[in-house]
């Protein structure tokens, strides 16, 4: 099993200690209860690592650790944008955590027609939950990169994100039951971004899917199930992960 990770904003170069403290520390100590000796992974969210071993424990919420070594990972290509229409209350995390496991490089919230959720006026309270839920996630699939919140997007604000992705050579790919291309036969590889659309729990109306496909998207089925809005962007970061190079490992 590969070492826990753990938040730390200045990663540790190799051949120095750290002080691990506050709440990572305490997670640390008194929740994964790492012990003298015991390997931990201490990352900066922005693809910095160092591979540590645990060198004293000096209160429940502090350790001290020794840091063999240090690695960068440049952010993997193409990159992916998730912009994830508000799912219902009781999955609106769960999308979140499970694009960031996934690989999410982005998630941008949206405010679509048929959204059940309405963050008008709350939305900082929306993308700080969003914000908890990536670094939570993150954290438990030891990912070097945190995936980036943006703000609370309208769909004036999502066309025009899409048409400057379209107009530098990306792809937009809108996740739909009755998408007419399939995700494998877009030219992935080639983009330097990508960028999936995913509907509420209503789906998308046809005013949307008009108006990105208008612009140059494509309306893409990622196989014969209908998914939940809560999961369609993880199935396809899976498959993007298999068809490009983002999940080569070096």
């Amino acid at each position: 099993m590969s070492p826990p990770l753990f938040w730390l904003d200045e990663v540790p170069r190799a051949g120095s200690d750290v002080t691990l403290t506050g709440p990572e520390g305490r997670h640390a100590v008194t929740v994964t209860r790492l012990a003298v000796g015991e390997e931990l992974t201490l990352a900066d969210g922005h693809g910095s690592t160092a591979h540590c071993e645990v060198t004293a424990i000096t209160a429940k919420d502090t350790l001290v650790a020794h840091a063999h070594t240090y690695a960068y990972a440049e952010p993997p290509r193409p990159r992916v944008t998730v912009v994830q229409a508000l799912p219902k209350s009781e999955r609106s995390e769960l999308a979140v955590d499970l694009a960031t496991e996934a690989g999410a490089d982005r998630i941008v919230p949206w405010q679509a027609a048929r959204c059940v959720a309405r963050w008008s006026g709350k939305s900082e309270k929306g993308i700080a939950k969003w914000t908890a839920a990536a670094s939570a996630a993150a954290k438990q699939s030891r990912r070097s990169w945190i995936p980036e919140i943006a703000p609370l997007a309208s769909t004036t604000d999502v066309r025009a994100m899409c048409a400057d992705v379209i107009a530098s050579g990306g792809i937009v790919a809108v996740l739909h039951e009755h998408g007419t291309t399939p995700l494998r036969d877009l030219a992935l590889a080639d983009a330097g971004e990508v960028v999936l659309v995913v509907g509420p729990e209503g789906g998308l109306d046809d005013t949307e899917i008009a108006d990105l496909t208008a612009l140059g998207a494509t309306s893409v089925i990622l196989g014969p199930e209908v998914l939940r809005t809560s999961t369609a962007a993880a199935v396809a970061l899976g498959a993007i992960g298999v068809l490009t190079d983002r999940w080569t490992t070096p």
